[in-house]
């Protein structure tokens, strides 16, 4: 009956319906019902007459807009399927009754050229990172060819090859509707609330297998990349960001793991807290993984606005299902949209992305989304067509499938990276926060770097009464009211005169200085203060985006995590600017900490999973500016 329904559904061009193969189950599920596009994620409709309905939605990129993001709006609708029928297939009879006739490529290629992406990154690098706008910023282009065979037959074929042959998938899946077809299996569940916990994967690093599959030697040499590691912890620091906005213990680490898959290996931690929010919630304050856009994320919208030529669709999206649960409420699962073919009208598309970091190498990043582009190209079983030419270059038939993830060299390489990161994030944390400075109220001035959730997060455990306030939005009152204020990091050149956000920063830093009122400055409002105590400002040769460092901090040596492009520095040997003390670097002059009356100041980000004594010096810092 199911696989009749199935039948059914494929030959009428009208009719909606998605299959989900989850990892680890025996089936795959067949959900069938009425497409609604709506234009918020707060309308998706999980009440529906007052009976809680189970939601499918497709979430396109431009929905960053809700968070009050850039974005190039191509109209990709919020699309949801009001599910009246959930089905379950046995996927071994499945498998049986798809189509499984490989269906050719004609017209491949990428739509912009090696040499030009290449060209695209080397201005990212500069432009962009080298200005202080980030760590990393996704930059993607698109694999495209043509079809000569019905589209649902096409989308069905692809959904049997990746049912049967790809492996590791967090989700495979096929969305049918009328004008949106989509198939993919997607590594990566970007974030997942059942019974109150809430859970992120962020996944990072592309590992492509050799010729006959990944081997241990190989392996060890992707774990050992300094590229690769920094970039997992950056996006690892941007989803905590997410999770402190949204769960009341901030979030707590697990792993790292291997993610292994037919033709890639990946490396990933999982991210742990619990919410009562609604799940439409979590999903707007989640939108959308760093993986696919960058940190931080306001400006890695502005980023990926300057430099990709067209619009995303649903690339970096996510696919997510609202399911009513036992309490009265919604479950979401939704896993981002990356490994995904799109096909419309005979014209298929396979969006692909690689992760810019000061250390990228143009070519290498253009050999990763050939990688990448041939990964779901030969998972379809498209690689060795006609038309695919492009890919094929690039591409390898996977070796036999064999795990190395317990391997005890693999084990320990995976283990070790742990040793860099703060315990703070890694064991449980509670939501009794009682600290020392129980009692004392604080605003933390956001400069567009969600880095203030993680920060406000260890200012409550400190015992603070913290409001977490957008530099646009937060009142003078406001700032004069607390006991205690948190100039916040955030992008860009401090010494910009021009901006408004960093004119914002400037008069909140003053005011404070002026009064005599409480002030911890981070980062960028780091800079701010000693620009204001006539310390210079000057960029670094390379940019510190993700780097740890172990630095003077007032007698203490800290290991601390640094996101800076700009630095404050002074002659070798200074220890003093006015009636500030400083900790500086005794060879170069960098700046890293200061204090004086009523205030202090440090430039690393004291809150990042790279700040193995962050709470400590957090605690120490805030006490003197509020002794």
């Amino acid at each position: 009956m199911t696989l009749s329904r199935l039948s059914e559904l494929t030959a009428d061009p009208a009719a909606s319906f998605v299959l989900i193969a989850r990892d680890g189950a025996e089936s795959v599920e067949l959900l069938t019902g009425d497409v609604l596009d709506v234009d918020l994620l707060a309308d998706i409709p999980l009440t529906i007459d007052g009976t809680d309905r189970e939601i499918f939605a497709m979430v396109p990129y431009r929905q960053v807009r809700e968070r009050g993001f850039v974005a190039q709006d191509d109209g990709a609708p919020l699309r949801c399927l009001v599910v009246e029928e959930h089905l379950y297939l046995p996927t071994a009879e499945l498998l049986t009754a798809l189509p499984a006739e490989p269906v050719p490529l004609r017209d491949g290629g990428f739509d912009i050229a090696d040499e030009e992406y290449a060209a695209i990154v080397e201005t990212v690098i500069a432009d962009e990172i080298g200005r202080g706008e980030g760590a990393n910023f996704v930059i993607r282009r698109d694999f495209t060819a043509n079809i000569d065979v019905d589209d649902r037959t096409a989308a069905l074929t692809w959904f049997r090859a990746l049912l049967a042959h790809e492996r590791g998938a967090y989700w495979t899946f096929a969305v049918v509707t009328p004008d949106h077809i989509a198939v993919g299996a997607s590594p990566e569940a970007h974030v997942v609330a059942r019974g109150g916990v809430v859970t992120m994967n962020p996944i990072s690093g592309t590992f492509r297998h050799p010729a006959g599959g990944a081997t241990k030697d190989t392996l060890v040499d992707f774990l050992s990349s300094t590229k690769e590691t920094e970039e997992l912890f950056m996006v690892v620091d941007e989803e905590l960001k997410m999770m402190s906005a949204v769960c009341s213990d901030g979030g707590r680490i697990t792993g790292p793991h291997l993610k292994e898959m037919s033709r890639l290996t990946h490396t990933e931690y999982m991210l742990r807290g619990r919410s009562t929010l609604d799940p439409r919630d979590i999903l707007r304050e989640t939108m959308f993984a760093p993986t696919v856009t960058g940190s931080p994320m306001q400006n890695a919208c502005a980023v990926i606005r300057r430099h990709e030529r067209k619009p995303r669709g649903y690339y970096s999206g996510v696919a997510a299902l609202f399911t009513p649960n036992a309490e009265g409420g919604h479950d979401l699962d939704a896993p981002i949209l990356i490994r995904t073919v799109y096909v419309q009208d005979g014209a298929l598309s396979v969006p692909v992305g690689a992760t810019l970091v000061r250390h990228s190498d143009p070519h290498g990043e253009v050999s990763e989304t050939h990688g990448k582009a041939a990964g779901v190209l030969g998972a379809i079983g498209a690689i060795d067509r006609d038309g695919a030419a492009e890919a094929r270059e690039d591409a390898d038939a996977p070796g036999e499938p064999r795990s190395l993830a317990a391997d005890p060299t693999i084990e320990s390489l995976l283990a070790s990276r742990n040793a860099r990161l703060a315990d703070f994030w890694l064991n449980p944390q509670g939501d009794g926060l009682t600290g020392p400075f129980t009692g004392t109220s604080a605003v933390v001035v956001d400069a567009e770097d969600r880095f203030t959730t993680m920060l406000a997060h260890q200012l409550r455990h400190l015992g603070l009464d913290v409001t977490n306030r957008p530099w646009s939005e937060v009142t003078d009152d406001e700032l004069a009211a607390a006991d205690l204020v948190v100039a916040g990091p955030g992008p860009g050149d401090p010494r910009d005169l021009d901006s408004p956000r960093i004119a914002r920063m400037r008069d909140v830093v003053s005011r404070r200085v002026d009064t005599g009122a409480p002030l911890l400055a981070v980062c960028l409002s780091h800079q701010i203060l000693s620009d204001g105590l006539g310390i210079p400002l000057v960029p670094l040769d390379a940019p510190h985006q993700g780097l740890q460092k172990a630095v003077p901090v007032f007698g203490e040596d800290a290991s601390i995590g640094f996101y800076n492009t700009f630095t404050a520095r002074v002659a070798a040997g200074t220890t003093s600017a006015g009636a500030a003390e400083m900790s500086a670097d005794p060879a170069t002059g960098d700046v890293y900490a200061l204090r004086g009356p009523h205030f202090a100041s440090v430039q690393g980000h004291l809150e990042s999973i790279l700040s193995r004594d962050g709470i400590r010096t957090l605690e120490r810092l805030v006490s003197h500016a509020l002794s």
